[in-house]
């Protein structure tokens, strides 16, 4: 059993997720129904498994998370009552009303067994169809109506490295369920990729592997990029500290 509790050194396991949200507009009648006649939407944000369950109208979701994710915490606007909720099991997502966007910070808290800390990621509630631009585009609401339920989501990887043996364990015994190879569906618009706008237009998107290659890709870039961010500041800091270690010493022959 104490072997269980050993980093396993040199070990990188992944399991890929998807945090986001789906809105629809609210019809008349439901509106009435609503905490406030100024919402105009229902939404829901939510941490998922990457693949869809199969024949199904949700995006993500295939796989419980609960095995290595023990809370979502989903903080949501000051003006909602009670705005940071914790949500203890799976599926993980929350539910709500309203008429604007805005940011949601998205806290996952692992399971004890993985003695790793809690991470955050920032969603911006989407509620209005997509534009290239990003812009907001407020349609008739006939025309909302009609056109559907609005998506946005976010493919990222959480990355346990030097596992312990007994989480490594778990993490084996619940392999993630593959992504499909090609296209089936519309792909998730995101900004990050402008030319996917017509391609994620006309049902329910879902994510692929191609998509996952693509997005694993982006994701090494930016890991890149501030990698090599951090080693330019070094590099000044190094060079100040010369210059400061020079003007010491001709303070001191100065002094002297």
């Amino acid at each position: 059993m104490a072997n269980e509790r050993v980093r396993v050194r040199g070990t990188s396991i992944f399991r890929p997720i998807i945090y986001g949200n789906t809105a629809t507009v609210l019809t008349s009648q439901e509106k009435l129904l609503a905490p406030s006649q100024e919402h105009t939407h229902r939404w829901t944000v939510a941490v998922r498994s990457a693949a869809s369950p199969p024949n199904s109208d949700q995006v993500g979701g295939a796989d419980d998370l609960s095995y290595f994710i023990k809370r979502v915490t989903f903080k949501l606007h000051d003006t909602y009552p009670n705005p940071s909720r914790n949500v203890d099991k799976a599926p993980f997502e929350l539910t709500e009303t309203g008429w604007g966007e805005f940011e949601i910070q998205i806290r996952i808290t692992f399971v004890p067994e993985s003695g790793e800390k809690a991470i955050t990621f920032y969603h911006h509630l989407k509620l209005h169809p997509w534009t290239a631009t990003g812009e907001p585009e407020i349609p008739p609401l006939e025309q909302a109506i009609k056109a559907g339920p609005v998506h946005s989501w976010q493919y990222d990887e959480v990355v346990f490295n030097d596992p312990y043996q007994n989480f490594l364990n778990i993490l084996l015994q619940h392999p993630p369920t593959p992504l499909p190879k090609t296209k089936r569906k519309p792909v998730p618009f995101h900004l990050a990729n402008p030319g996917s706008l017509e391609a994620s237009k006309g049902g329910v998107p879902e994510f692929n592997a191609q998509m996952e290659k693509e997005e694993s890709e982006r994701l090494e870039e930016a890991r890149k990029a501030v990698i090599a961010e951090q080693d330019r500041w070094r590099e000044k800091l190094i060079e100040k500290e010369r210059e400061l270690e020079r003007l010491q010493r001709e303070l001191d022959v100065m002094g002297s």
